[in-house]
């Protein structure tokens, strides 16, 4: 797996300038930290199965799908959290509820994924949610995984890397979600 980004020249230069600005804050973290990483440009995808679909090398168990919902906390209070666990997994309310005191829990909409992200459309939210101000709770299953791979601020443009750097990086709280 190379560490860090090469130098990109021609049509890998323009596609850099296309793509949504948390895409290079993601890989510039990345490189901060010396976390070797990979990346993927592929075509548009939304969903995790479409994802896993274009990422050579990696499954959909690989895949770590970041989720924004609204819920309320243990004093009533509304508020936004990230969800992040194995792609082929779905989150469950109950377990939400009993494992983090957060209920009424709904998809947070396209418009407050917007806000929240500063504009990165839903099948793009990395699973960083702390540069969103975000606390993020991910499933322990994920980090079964060596290495994950996820959209990185960008529809079409995804980062490997391995799932113990991102546990260290992105500190999420490790909890029973799935």
């Amino acid at each position: 797996m190379p560490i860090g980004r090469l130098p990109r020249f021609g049509r890998a230069a323009r596609m850099d300038a296309m793509r949504h600005p948390m895409a290079a804050r993601i890989t510039d973290l990345l490189d901060q930290d010396a976390a070797p990483y990979e990346t993927f440009e592929h075509a548009p995808v939304r969903t995790s199965e479409e994802a896993a679909r274009v990422r050579d090398g990696y499954t959909l168990q690989q895949g770590a799908k970041a989720l924004i919902v609204r819920a309320k906390d243990t004093a009533g209070e509304p508020r936004f959290v990230m969800l992040v666990m194995p792609a082929d997994r779905r989150f469950d309310k109950t377990k939400l509820r009993d494992n983090c005191g957060l209920r009424n829990t709904r998809f947070a909409t396209t418009d407050e994924v917007a806000e929240l992200t500063g504009g990165v459309e839903p099948g793009g939210v990395p699973p960083f949610g702390g540069l969103f101000g975000l606390d993020v709770l991910c499933d322990p299953s994920l980090f079964e995984n060596e290495k994950i791979v996820f959209n990185a601020g960008d529809r079409s443009f995804s980062v490997g890397m391995r799932s113990d750097d991102y546990q260290r990086i992105a500190c999420p709280q490790a909890v029973s979600i799935t």
